[in-house]
């Protein structure tokens, strides 16, 4: 049981490297949020129809006595069957000023950033990356905002709700990109101030370099066996080609051409300026060969990976946490209570972990970096400017290679007619 909030104990309490909330065992679901920058809020956390909800009732500057009254007043209209969250929202737009300027519209600073500036001057990668976060993380919180009107306090309550939904990583993103448009549109004179100034980003990050054990693949792979569809096919798919989870879960029958053995991704879903050729071992075409094909109504099956056929596959969260049971079932099936626990791995660790597999195979770096789709290392700069060639034989002859050898380690036999690739490693 949380202890209740003191005025001494609030002035204690120091900004660390991540976000904090400190409840307050007074008031039920009140909390005083501390940021790593030093900002600070009042938060109330309810449940409203079964589902979660947070208000943001204030500033730190509120005393805690106005901070509790007014969490008292928020759950009184709980308790009445309101939504307090949902109607801060609403008053908000129906505050709106009906003949705002285009121009100084969230929405319009966003499509006009994009088009002026990130098309034109970003990388390709960097500006799908900016749309992607732009449109979905800002545009749909804030649309109909001035963006001159938008206080720190207003971003900080935006990246608390993108954390609140467990993607920390993302909130970093949409900061990033917020901060870089609004300093484009203050050298513009759009706006007169930029709203991130004086933030930091409200996550530290760490790189990830988790590469799974020959072990580990094993389990991995009899355990997407056992799952089977969607996620256990959609893993083995990952570990057969290196791609990125969405490259395969967006994946659509068009992009798949059973002749030539290969996923053809086009510029638009791809983090590149040219379509990307995804080569596909027997095993790959095996795995898409036995998947079912569902469709829209009225339609025609349109994704490798979905459930309604009106969209992608999702709840990647919940099918890998299947994958992870089925992994530790093996595991004391086959260790007893001595089992030891499998360290925490994600789906992108699968791509890691195939391109640390074919440097072991003695792929070269170039060719590992042309199966994975990367446009860096030994291929950036001038490099990349001359060197054309899309190494489409190498790609092939690197995959099948490993799917040997996966097919070893899943097995526990030797690799079969492992012939290492002249090609490739040459």
């Amino acid at each position: 049981m949380a202890k209740p909030l003191t005025n001494l104990a609030i002035e204690a309490l120091k900004p660390g490297a991540t976000r904090r909330e400190i409840p307050d065992g007074k008031v039920g679901g009140l909390y005083y949020v501390l940021q790593p920058s030093g900002a600070t809020s009042w938060a109330l956390r309810y449940r409203h129809l079964g589902k979660p909800c947070k208000l943001t009732i204030g500033g730190g500057a509120i005393s805690l006595p106005d901070a509790r009254d007014l969490a008292r007043e928020a759950l009184g209209k709980v308790a009445r069957g309101e939504n307090p969250a949902a109607s801060k929202v609403a008053e908000k737009q129906a505050a709106k000023v009906a003949d705002k300027p285009a121009g100084d519209l969230v929405e319009k600073v966003v499509a006009s950033f994009l088009d002026r500036y990130a098309k034109r001057q970003c990388k390709a990668t960097t500006f799908v990356e900016y749309k992607r976060i732009l449109e979905k993380n800002v545009v749909s919180a804030w649309r109909g905002r001035r963006l001159g009107e938008v206080t720190r306090a207003d971003v900080h309550e935006l990246l608390d709700g993108i954390i609140d939904r467990g993607a920390a990583v993302q909130a970093n993103r949409t900061f990033a990109a917020l901060r870089t448009m609004s300093n484009w549109a203050l050298e513009r004179g759009v706006i007169d101030r930029n709203p991130c100034n004086g933030l930091k980003a409200p996550t530290q990050e760490t790189s990830r370099e988790r590469v799974l054990t020959d072990e580990e693949i094993r389990l991995a792979w009899l355990a997407f066996e056992k799952v089977g569809w969607p996620f256990g096919r959609l893993g083995q798919m990952l570990l057969l080609t290196g791609a990125r989870r969405d490259e395969i879960a967006e994946a659509k029958w068009s992009e798949f051409d059973a002749d030539q053995k290969l996923l053809i991704l086009p510029p638009a879903r791809m983090k590149a300026k040219d379509a990307f050729e995804i080569p596909l071992t027997d095993k790959a075409l095996e795995i898409i060969a036995a998947l079912p094909k569902i469709a829209a109504k009225n339609k025609e099956p349109e994704f490798l990976f979905t459930t309604s056929g009106e969209r992608p596959v999702s709840g990647f969260s919940k099918g890998k946490a299947h994958i992870d049971r089925i992994m530790a079932e093996l595991v004391r099936t086959e260790q007893g209570d001595e089992a030891q626990e499998i360290p925490h791995w994600v789906f992108h660790d699968l791509r890691r972990t195939v391109a640390t597999n074919l440097q072991k195979l003695g792929i070269r770096l170039e060719v590992t970096e042309a199966v994975l789709g990367h446009v860096s290392g030994s291929r950036s700069g001038i490099v990349g400017i001359y060197q054309r060639h899309k190494f489409a034989d190498e790609k092939k002859a690197a995959l099948e290679a490993w799917a040997r050898r996966l097919d070893a380690i899943v097995s526990g036999k030797p690799a079969a007619n492992v012939v290492e690739l002249a090609s490739a490693r040459t």
